[in-house]
């Protein structure tokens, strides 16, 4: 009788599931999906209650022969895609294709590759979950209902290529809203003033103006503040009140996947999808020496806080045994989940605490061991103590002025002692700012050394980074723990947003594209509306919602503003956005329009009058005709030879040259360069570029040096910013055949290195 073949996700499972079910089992792997919906068309019979039609991705003919080759005559299947929505469609097609008269399949969950739960998970299978099937073709149906009948929208009223996302358009609409509050806003001035004080016992201390009258006070201008100055200067401080208290301080609860991305961008400085990729890394498994292989944490998309009473447990003896019974627990200490829907999977956390970081560093890479010993230590300090915090506050009065200082120190570091987030670090630097404060008791009369106002400005709202805007799509209920790291990516991708210095800032197409969706679709692209619709695919997943009524709910309104979109929707490449800016050669209205190098200015007179310009946005937003053209000497000497340099355009966009051309070929770009940024450094020796993404005379994407024309790096494929395993070679490349699908390959001569992609990391 044949083996039963275990079909899973990654072929990097292979191995380890090999090892621990040993001869009696085949193991095969799908390399992520193997049907998806067509690329060149939408996919979706609308008419037909919309039906998907699935076809077998392109290059995945050679894995399906295989699958089918290795089932042999098994009758036993058992389908271990991952357990998640995306492994459960992938399971249901690899069934649809293994399909057999006689054959039985079974769905395994792996949420840990270590031998017990292998074990345990392939002796005790359920079946296939058609409510989480039916979940993620909610969600790629309605993906392909909003991207496949916008995006043509735009092809026609803005320019070729561009496309529009549920989801993905509403982080770029966040990004937007939070740019334009930030040229909205008008800093007020306000002031502050700091007593410099001593009393009978040391130190000396600083105490804050808080208080007049009973009312807190606001000090709108220097005159004011000098009044108050004057004031104080003969006025006795008086202790009039001393506050001793200790606060108990929890642990955070072990991570969840948006979590684990946000703590691991601000302490590791990892983007979104690299810390996806070691996750993923770590969950598969990693050989420990001896040959063994194991997955060294649980899976890493979850919502969940949910954690094993017997991790608890192991946990709870190794704090006893490293840290002593102090810093133990008399019983494990749960965290309750926000929303039951997504408690499938546990917290992510170390399969066993015995893999301590020093333990299994020798065996990881820098990026897995910094990413195991931030869970590790995360998890176990959730079991851990309380850390006790002493804190003293001093009331001073003055006339009928109050101050008050504070001070705090550890009285019990608990699991402070192991871990603490990023979050909790900052306020404990704020803390420590705060100067130490003798101990008084009440009625003290202190002596003024010094009264010290200062002047303040208010701050406008910052743009997001990485870490923020995943915890703002995760507080807006926008995406799901799979996705974060892809709405990222895709939104840099696409040109709508730019990273700059770690801070996402919306591009002018951006700004454009989000504008014309935003008026066309304003309930579809809403934050709220979005949310809405995860809850939906998540009732649809707990059996509490119908697949077709969901998408009937939607599709009936958004028809309606599809067919208003077609004539309503303002055309760019024609009309354009009207400014209040008006042509300097004629006196019409400038507007902004889109051409193939991007959007600019133009009379409305056109074509009597012909005037067009580049232009930038100020700090306010308010937009500015950039007057560099061809041959334009500007205001700057070449750093070479001393001569003026010059304004240029070439194919790539503006760039300044020595105007002592062909004697001095000095050139420097204008602006950000000419492309959207890969993050990848170029690798051209004694070059500080970085490698962008550009288009040849033929409309051919390639990437070349943000240095262009001064360096003439260049590739087709796209550089990826992550480095070899093998060979160390600080990036890889981006490549895709039909034999191997999508995968990571090593350009470094000799070396060969080649790795599939995540299911999450492969372009739609």
């Amino acid at each position: 009788m044949s083996k039963p073949l275990v079909v899973v996700e990654s072929p990097t499972k292979i191995k380890t599931l090999q090892k621990v079910l040993g001869n009696g089992y085949k193991v095969a792997a799908t390399v992520g999906h193997i049907k998806d919906l067509p690329q060149k068309e939408m996919g979706v019979d609308i008419e037909k209650g919309f039906k998907p039609k699935y076809s077998t991705i392109s290059g995945k003919q050679k894995v399906i022969k295989n699958l089918k080759a290795t089932a042999g005559e098994a009758q036993d299947v058992y389908l271990a895609p991952d357990p998640d929505r995306e492994g459960e469609a992938i399971a249901w097609h690899t069934a649809e294709v293994l399909k057999k008269k006689g054959r039985r399949f079974h769905r395994v969950l792996f949420h840990e590759l270590t031998s017990p739960a292998i074990k345990e998970a392939i002796a005790h299978p359920t079946e296939l979950d058609l409510n989480k099937y039916e979940a993620q073709q909610a969600r790629r149906i309605l993906d392909r209902l909003v991207g496949y009948q916008i995006s043509p929208l735009l092809w026609r009223k803005v320019k070729g290529g561009l496309s529009a996302g549920r989801v993905q358009s509403v982080a770029v609409k966040i990004i937007c809203d939070r740019e334009r509050a930030i040229q909205a806003f008008e800093p007020v001035e306000y002031w502050s003033i700091t007593a410099a004080l001593e009393g009978k016992l040391p130190p000396p201390f600083n105490a804050k103006l808080v208080r007049q009258s009973g009312k807190k006070i606001t000090i709108p201008d220097g005159e004011r503040a000098r009044q108050i100055t004057d004031q104080l200067s003969q006025a006795t401080f008086t202790v009039s009140r001393v506050v001793k208290k200790t606060k108990r301080r929890n642990p955070l609860p072990p991570f969840t996947t948006s979590k684990l991305q946000q703590e691991a961008i601000r302490r590791l400085r990892f983007s979104a999808r690299k810390t996806m990729m070691v996750a993923q890394q770590l969950y598969e498994g990693i050989e420990l020496g001896g040959g063994d292989s194991v997955g060294l944490i649980t899976y890493m998309r979850t919502d969940s806080t949910r954690i094993a009473e017997e991790a608890a447990l192991e946990a709870q003896q190794l704090i006893k045994e490293r840290f002593g019974p102090d810093y133990t627990l008399s019983q494990p200490r749960y965290f309750k989940n926000r929303k039951k829907a997504q408690d499938a999977h546990e917290a992510i956390r170390p399969t066993s605490v015995l893999h301590t970081p020093e333990s299994v560093k020798p065996h990881l890479t820098g990026d897995q061991a910094a990413l195991y010993s931030l869970i590790w230590k995360r998890f176990v300090a959730s079991q851990m103590q309380q850390a006790l915090i002493n804190q003293l506050t001093l009331t001073i009065k003055a006339d009928d002025y109050v101050f008050t200082a504070s001070g705090s120190s550890v009285k019990f570091p608990g699991f402070m002692a192991l871990y603490t987030a990023t979050e909790v670090e900052r306020q404990q630097q704020q803390e420590k700012k705060k100067e130490e404060i003798p101990d008084l008791p009440e009625g003290t009369v202190l002596k003024l050394q010094e009264l010290v106002p200062k002047q303040h400005f208010t701050s406008p709202p910052p743009r997001f980074s990485e870490a923020s805007l995943v915890k703002e799509l995760e507080e807006n209920g926008i995406g799901r723990p799979s996705t974060y790291a892809t709405i990222l990516t895709t939104i840099r991708d696409k040109g709508y947003v730019e990273l700059l210095k770690g801070y996402f800032r919306p591009s002018e197409l951006g700004f454009i594209v989000n504008d014309l969706v935003v008026a066309n679709f304003p309930d579809i692209f809403n934050v709220e509306f979005t949310a809405k619709m995860e809850d939906n695919l998540d009732r649809i997943e707990q059996d509490e919602a119908d697949l077709l009524t969901i998408l009937e709910g939607f599709y009936t309104p958004f028809k309606s503003k599809l067919e208003d979109a077609a004539d309503g929707m303002l055309s760019i490449k024609g009309v354009g956005f009207a400014t209040d800016l008006k042509c300097p050669d004629c006196g019409e209205t400038l507007h902004i329009k889109v051409g193939k190098n991007g959007p600019f200015l133009a009379c409305n007179g056109y074509p009597d009058c012909t005037y067009s310009r580049d232009y930038v946005r100020d700090a306010k937003g308010r937009i500015q005709p950039v007057e560099l053209s061809t041959d334009t000497e500007v205001d700057k000497q070449c750093p070479q030879c001393g001569r003026p340099m010059v304004g240029k355009r070439g194919r790539y966009g503006e760039f300044l040259a020595c105007s002592g051309y062909p004697d001095c070929k000095h050139t420097e770009s204008v602006g950000n360069g000419s492309g959207q940024s890969t993050g990848v450094p170029c690798p051209q020796p004694g070059c500080d570029g970085e490698m962008v993404e550009r288009k040849s005379k033929r409309g051919k994407i390639f990437y070349g040096c943000s240095r262009f024309p001064d360096c003439t790096q260049a590739m087709w494929d796209r550089p990826a910013a992550r480095a070899c395993p093998v060979c160390k070679a600080p990036f890889m490349v981006e490549k895709s055949t039909k034999r191997d699908g999508q995968f990571y390959a090593c350009l470094t001569e000799g070396c060969g290195y080649r790795e599939a992609m995540l299911p999450d990391e492969k372009a739609s």
